[in-house]
């Protein structure tokens, strides 16, 4: 690992901590419900909604009811989406003139979206026009987002609540999550990477003159479109040059603001963050990253305020940090390595020096291997998804780090509430494996863990590993998703293990050598997307709705502490057991395998 690696790491989350702190008392208020000091003028504004609404202010929900009002409103948001895509070309706001989506991809990416996954089968800037991209792709951004902030809301009420029926209501918590966190800090983030030189503008797209023309060569296509061959049955080629070169446009800065900070990921353009007009600078990189984490940690600041122990907070983000910190330098030690291949080139000079400079394929030479490695952890850390290099070309044990990441149920920070609610689940395991083993009632913040809340975390726990692997084995077996690989042995098989991980964790980024925008695989992973999000979420407001109605008990002698080193451990335990355990039968057919493959003597 390099100094300016070790740097960086360091410098990341040295400011992350600064900005979330705050951020957290700010996110406290507004899960509390208090008024919000300087606007004012946006509390007229929600109390308008709510009253267009008919929300009572003030009115709570049981959790059956939070649960449904959710599952609506989600609902009814994926199936707006899916409309304006097989709309597009009659719908204004379409420049371009682009074609209706297709069914299949415009499931897919309705689902997607919805689920805060942002996986993407198509290419943005040749698909969407800019209508679907802001009213449709845009508006989900923050509604997902605040869909995993009010869940998160739901479940700290679930312990910090004193025998009581209700957890909250689900169009309050949408609302101020919406109105007071998303809205406010992507319009100050979008002005800031406007300033950068993130584009903003409704202009078409341009059509530029070329300073050194570019000749390449192609094979000839007949009168029916297919490719001509000669007399041997080679293809005939042809040669042409290049003189322009076409300049997508269009209102990127705000969609990339909450692209990231709500942790989605969907990219304007199809090479997301590695694209000069989402990603201009070394510093709006720098910033990108930390705005993917800034949210979830903030959350657990927020939530040891709620519960009454800031201590609380305190341990949930040191699990994350220790877990996130351990598998980043991995990552960032594989990618500066390069591949031992080179070395048989018979090149010394050369192999050395490629030696030194690390894994540069597939990476951006304005942000290189350190920023492109730290940026591939944190966007799998969290469930963000956004990429500035292709992970597909990442050295096996650097690309088996995100996989792991997404296959730890995006908990480690994790996306925007998500994270949180997620990382708590696996609390409440460890509390109740720790009260098997000195044989008392488990308890976690003063409510007692009984069979129900195990139960539902159980389910909550398994979802996603079930969907992976089901998904995995079904796409390995089916022509139509064998047909979808392009690269044979054990790096294809790390291609559709790393789609469905990515789908059923909401996580939404790709190694991109999968062949994806298909009919089968638009259907497979809209499914794990969708039940990967609300399958986990109704039995966690199950949990929620449980321990709201529970007493909390005093802390006694007999307390388990849960908010010192030796719970933080336990905690970390749980989750790399229970979390990746699953799946250790799988890497080691994809990546291990893969790494194994480099060193054959």
């Amino acid at each position: 690992m390099t100094t300016q690696s070790l740097l960086l790491l360091v410098a990341f989350l040295v400011v992350l901590l600064a900005l979330s702190y705050p951020l957290g008392l700010y996110l406290t208020r507004v899960g509390e419900d208090k008024p919000i000091r300087g606007l004012g003028w946006l509390a007229k504004i929600e109390h308008l909604l709510y009253r267009s609404a008919g929300v009572a202010p003030g009115s709570g929900m049981g959790w059956k009811s939070y649960a449904i009002a959710l599952l609506v409103f989600n609902g009814v948001g994926a199936l707006f989406v899916y409309a304006v895509q097989r709309l597009q070309l009659w719908l204004p706001g379409n420049p371009q003139g682009f074609a209706n989506v297709s069914s299949d991809s415009a499931f897919n990416t309705a689902v997607s979206f919805v689920s805060n996954t942002n996986w993407q089968g198509y290419g943005g800037e040749s698909t969407m026009s800019y209508l679907s991209q802001m009213l449709a792709l845009t508006g989900q951004n923050f509604f997902s987002a605040a869909t995993g902030m009010a869940v998160a809301y739901a479940l700290i009420r679930g312990f910090s609540s004193r025998s009581s029926k209700s957890i909250g209501n689900f169009w309050i918590d949408i609302t101020r999550s919406t109105l007071y966190v998303l809205l406010p800090l992507a319009v100050l983030f979008a002005v800031f990477l406007m300033g950068q030189g993130v584009i903003q503008n409704f202009s078409a797209y341009k059509e530029v003159t070329l300073i050194d023309p570019v000749s390449y060569t192609q094979p000839k296509a007949g009168p029916d479109g297919q490719p001509l061959k000669d007399a041997a049955g080679m293809p005939v080629l042809e040669t042409l040059t290049a003189r322009t070169q076409t300049l997508a446009m269009g209102p990127v800065a705000s969609q990339e603001a909450i692209k990231m900070l709500g942790t989605n990921g969907g990219g304007f353009f199809n090479a997301n963050s590695a694209h000069p007009y989402e990603n201009p600078t070394p510093l709006s990189n720098f910033v990108q990253m930390l705005s993917i984490f800034l949210i979830p940690a903030g959350l657990c600041f927020a939530f040891g305020r709620m519960v009454g122990d800031i201590r609380q907070g305190w341990a949930v983000l040191g699990a994350m940090t220790a877990i996130f910190v351990v598998t980043t330098v991995v990552v960032l030690i594989a990618e500066q390595h390069a591949h031992p291949a080179l070395q048989a080139l018979g090149i010394d000079q050369a192999a050395s020096a490629l030696q030194s400079g690390g894994n540069m394929e597939g990476k951006e030479t304005r942000f290189g291997i350190s920023a492109s490695a730290l940026f591939a952890a944190i966007t799998t850390a969290a469930s963000c998804g956004a990429v500035n290099a292709m992970h597909d070309s990442f050295m096996p044990l650097g690309g088996l780090v995100p996989l792991v990441l997404m296959q730890f149920g995006e908990v480690v920070f994790g996306g925007v509430g998500s994270g949180l609610y997620g990382m708590l689940i696996f609390a409440i395991l460890a509390v109740f494996i720790a009260g098997l083993m000195i044989g008392r009632t488990p308890e976690y913040l003063g409510k007692k863990i009984q069979s129900f809340d195990i139960k539902m975390a159980s389910i909550a726990i398994l979802v996603t590993p079930t969907l992976v692997l089901a998904g995995t084995a079904i796409a390995l077996m089916a022509d139509p998703g064998k047909a979808g690989i392009l690269n044979p042995g054990a790096h294809g098989f790390s291609e559709i293990l790393y789609a469905f991980s990515s789908a059923a964790n909401n996580n939404g980024s790709a190694f991109a050598g999968l062949s994806a925008n298909t009919p089968f695989y638009n259907v497979m992973l809209a499914i794990a997307m969708w039940f990967g999000r609300f399958a986990m979420i109704v039995p966690i407001l199950a949990v929620a709705g449980s321990l709201a109605a529970k007493k909390r008990l005093e802390v006694n002698a007999g307390t388990m502490p849960t908010h010192g080193p030796l719970f933080v451990a336990l905690l970390v335990g749980v989750v790399v057991l229970v979390g990746v355990l699953n799946y250790v039968p799988a890497l080691a057919l994809g990546p291990i395998v893969e790494h194994l493959q480099l060193y054959p003597h």
